[in-house]
């Protein structure tokens, strides 16, 4: 599975889980071993690792947020934020640029006529922000 498909993957498994928390581990095992071929697909990492740093990545994408919670986004908006913060910060070989596209894709295909918008404005803002970059500097393989 290449990773634009492991990434739509993992969009939707992380919408899945906002309305099942309870049962995380159940259903990433589940859809791992029912849905994906590959047990060490990029999918699974994005997932486990969105999972493992969810609340440090929520805090950071608040912050970017001008009169949003992160509760009030759209679910989608949100994972979508999520996945490419996840791999922004945590994804060595990951250039933020390429992070930053594939999630105004994925916004394109999946959210409302405004989330690409939404998605690419505040992943903008948070990849120019000079403690954010400092982080991704290690990270843009442009």
């Amino acid at each position: 599975m290449g990773r634009r498909k492991s990434r739509e993957t993992a969009l939707q498994i992380l919408f899945q889980l906002e309305f099942n928390e309870d049962q995380e581990r159940q259903l990433l095992d589940q859809f791992f071993n029912d849905q994906v071929k590959d047990k060490s697909d990029y999918a699974q990492k994005l997932v486990r690792g969105v999972a493992s740093h969810k609340n440090e990545i929520d805090t950071l994408i608040q912050s970017y947020t001008k009169n949003w919670r992160i509760s009030r986004m759209l679910c989608i908006d949100r994972n979508i934020l999520r996945l490419a913060v996840y791999e922004l910060l945590f994804e060595e070989d990951m250039a933020a640029a390429v992070a930053i596209n594939e999630a105004v894709e994925l916004a394109k295909t999946f959210g409302s006529t405004e989330s690409a918008k939404f998605v690419n404005g505040i992943l903008d803002s948070l990849s120019k922000d000079p403690k954010v970059e400092k982080k991704l500097r290690g990270n843009t393989h442009e």
